[in-house]
C-alpha cells in the first residue's frame, strides 16, 4: 500500500464507506494480506459489515493466519468495487467463533477506506432528484420501464427491473431505447448491451448500453443532453453557493413523482426477516447467472462457490430462519425462489455429519439445478398440458445445464451427476433425461428427488395449482414405485407434518406463517397474517412466541405458491 498511497483518495464519510464495503459484501471475496507481507494476498469472504460496528469475515481458507491474527497481528483488506480498487486501513480481529469446519470473524470497523482511482471515459451521472424515465424494446416484446442513471456520448446506464433479464437474454444484435426528461423532450437510439449486473439491495439490474449508428443530429443531441445533466448537478453539489439557474430539462410543469417505482426496484428492507434480507444476496446472484446463461455463458464457478458459501453460513448460524427465509422470497422469478428451496432443505435433510466439501457440492448443485430452464423455449412452460415434442424440449434443460459447469472444476462431478442430472429420475424409470431405475440410482439422486417434488409442489404451475404439505406427503406415500420409500420417510420425520414456512389456520381462525418447531413438530414461533401472499415485511405481524395460548391449536394448513 505505501507504494500506492500518494495515487489513492482517501474516504472518511461514514455513508461512502458503509456504500463500498456494501459491494464487497455482495462480490463476497476480498484478499487479506498481513501488515508485514503486502505481496501475499490471501482470498476470504466478507460475509456483512454491520455499519460503524464490526465487519464478519469467513477465514476458514485462512486458517493457518489465525494464530498470528488472534494475537492481534494487524491485516489489511482489499478488493474490487465499482471499478477501483479499495483498501481498509490495518485492522484486528475482534472475535473468532469456529462453527464445524468454518471460521466466522470479526473485525473492528475501518473508520476510512483508500481507493485507488481508475480513468474512465467521461459521463455525466444523476443526482437523487434528477429522475429522467427510460425505456427498452425490441421488435419482438413490448417495452421495460427503468430510469437513466448516467449518459455519455458513447452510452447509458439504466437501472431496469429484474424482468428485463427475458429482454436481454434475447438474441436481436440491437435494442430500442427511449429516455424521456421530466419536461417531456424524447430521445430516441438505438443500443447495445455492454455489461450488466444485479443490485442486490436494490434488487434491480444495472446494465450499461452502448449507441449504436447515431445521426450527426442525434449526436448533437446527447452533447447537449451531457451538458445539462452536469448543469443540473452542478446545481446539487455545494450548498449555500451562488444560485444557480435550473436545466430547462428538469423543468417540468408539474413535480414527477415516484419515477424510481416505474423501474420495479424491490427494497431490500420489504423482506419480512432479517435472514431473508441476507439470503437475497444469494438470490441476487442467482438473477445474474440466469440473464449470463441467456447470453450464452457459463456458470460463473467463483460466484457460484461463494454463494453456496454464504447459503452454508446461513445454515450454520440458524437452520430454522434459513428455512423460513426460503418462503419469503415471493418478489424473486420461480427458478430462484425453488433453487434456493432445493439447496437448503437439501442441505438441511443430509444432516451436518456429511464432509464439508460434500454440502458444499450439494448446496451448489441445488442452486443451478434447474437454472437451465432459461434456456428452453418458454412457451413450453405456459402449456396446460405436455405434449411429447413439449416434453422432449423440457428434458433438454438438464444437458443443457451440464454442459455450462465445465469451469466449475471445483465442484464434484459425481455430486453434479446426482443433484442436477438425476433429480428428475424415478425409481421405475419414468422420470429423465435418461429414465434409468433405482438400482442405479444412489442415495443422494433418491434424496434429491424427494425434496425437489415436495418444493415443485408447493408452487403454483401451469397444469395444476399448489398443493398442501399434506397433499404433497400423501402424493409421495402412494407412489413408493417412484420415490425411494426410506427418503419419504426421512423426509416426513425431519420436516414434520407442518413443515416451517407453512401457512397454518389456528383455532381461533388466524391464519400465520409457522417460523419454528419444537422436537414434536408443535409450532413455536408464528408470523400471524391476514392473507395468502408471501410473507412480506408489510404484511405480517409481530412474532407470536406463546403459540397456543395466543392462537390456539394449528387446524389446517392453507396452501400457497410461496
Amino acid at each position: 500500500m505505501q507504494a500506492l498511497q500518494g495515487e489513492c483518495e482517501r474516504i472518511g464519510s461514514a455513508a461512502a464507506v458503509a456504500s463500498l464495503l456494501d459491494v464487497l459484501v455482495e462480490v463476497g471475496g476480498v484478499s487479506l494480506c498481513l501488515d508485514d507481507d503486502e505481496r501475499r494476498l490471501e482470498p476470504v469472504v466478507l460475509q456483512e459489515q454491520r455499519g460503524g460496528e464490526v465487519l464478519i469475515m469467513d477465514l476458514s481458507s485462512v486458517s493457518h493466519l489465525l494464530p498470528r491474527l488472534q494475537e492481534g497481528e494487524p491485516f489489511v483488506l482489499r478488493g474490487q468495487a465499482r471499478g477501483q480498487l479499495v483498501f481498509t486501513p490495518p485492522l484486528r480481529l475482534l472475535e473468532i467463533r469456529r462453527l464445524g469446519e468454518r471460521f466466522l470473524c470479526t473485525s473492528a470497523y475501518p473508520d476510512y477506506l483508500d481507493v485507488l482511482q481508475r480513468r474512465e471515459s467521461f459521463r455525466a451521472e444523476l443526482r437523487l432528484g434528477m429522475g429522467v424515465a427510460a425505456s427498452l424494446s425490441s421488435d419482438e416484446s413490448g417495452d421495460v420501464q427503468g430510469e437513466l442513471r448516467d449518459l455519455s456520448q458513447e452510452g447509458c446506464l439504466l437501472e431496469l427491473p429484474l424482468a428485463a433479464s427475458a429482454l436481454l437474454g434475447r438474441t436481436e444484435p440491437s435494442l430500442d431505447v427511449a429516455l424521456v426528461f421530466p419536461n417531456g423532450t424524447r430521445f430516441e437510439a438505438q443500443v447495445e448491451t455492454r455489461h450488466q449486473r444485479v443490485d442486490p439491495e436494490r434488487h434491480l439490474l444495472r446494465v450499461g448500453f452502448r449507441f449504436i449508428a447515431l445521426s450527426a443530429e442525434q449526436e448533437r443531441q446527447l452533447w447537449y443532453f451531457v451538458c445539462e445533466i452536469e448543469r443540473e448537478a452542478s446545481r446539487y453539489q455545494k450548498e449555500g453557493g451562488e444560485e444557480r439557474t435550473a436545466s430547462p430539462l428538469f423543468t417540468a410543469p408539474e413535480p414527477r413523482q415516484g419515477i424510481g417505482d416505474s423501474v420495479g426496484q424491490r427494497d431490500i428492507q420489504h423482506y419480512a426477516t432479517p435472514m431473508a434480507r441476507r439470503l437475497v444476496k444469494v438470490a441476487a446472484y442467482m438473477n445474474a447467472q440466469l440473464l449470463a446463461l441467456q447470453q450464452g455463458e457459463c456458470i460463473d464457478a467463483k460466484l457460484l462457490s461463494r454463494s453456496a458459501d454464504r447459503l452454508m453460513a446461513l445454515h450454520d448460524e440458524d437452520r430454522e430462519a434459513l428455512l423460513f427465509a426460503t418462503r419469503c422470497l415471493g418478489a424473486e422469478p420461480l427458478l430462484v425462489r425453488h433453487g434456493i428451496g432445493v439447496a437448503a432443505h437439501l442441505l438441511d435433510l443430509v444432516g451436518s455429519s456429511v464432509p464439508l466439501d460434500v454440502r458444499k457440492a450439494i448446496v451448489a448443485s441445488g442452486l443451478v439445478h434447474d437454472l437451465g430452464k432459461a434456456l428452453v423455449p418458454q412457451v413450453v412452460f405456459r402449456a396446460a398440458q405436455f405434449e411429447a415434442s413439449e416434453r422432449q424440449a423440457l428434458h433438454a434443460h438438464v444437458s443443457l445445464l451440464l454442459e455450462r459447469l465445465e469451469g466449475c472444476q471445483w465442484l464434484s462431478t459425481a455430486i453434479a451427476a446426482a443433484v442436477i442430472g438425476a433429480i428428475n429420475e424415478r425409481l421405475d424409470g419414468s422420470g429423465y433425461p435418461a429414465g434409468v431405475t433405482g438400482e442405479t440410482l444412489n442415495e443422494l439422486a433418491k434424496a434429491s428427488a424427494v425434496v425437489d417434488v415436495v418444493e415443485a409442489m408447493r408452487r403454483d404451475r401451469a397444469d395444476r395449482p399448489a398443493r398442501t404439505t399434506q397433499q404433497i406427503y400423501r402424493h409421495l406415500l402412494v407412489h413408493p414405485h417412484q420415490f425411494d420409500p426410506q427418503w419419504i420417510k426421512r423426509y416426513i420425520e425431519h420436516f414434520k407434518a407442518l413443515p416451517i414456512g407453512s401457512l397454518a389456520r389456528f383455532s381461533s381462525q388466524q391464519l400465520g406463517w409457522v417460523v419454528r418447531l419444537d422436537a414434536k413438530g408443535n409450532p413455536t414461533e408464528v408470523l400471524p397474517t391476514q392473507g395468502t401472499e408471501p410473507p412480506r415485511r408489510n404484511n405480517v405481524a409481530e412474532p407470536v412466541r406463546q403459540v397456543t395460548e395466543r392462537l390456539g391449536r394449528p387446524i389446517g394448513e392453507v396452501a400457497v405458491s410461496a
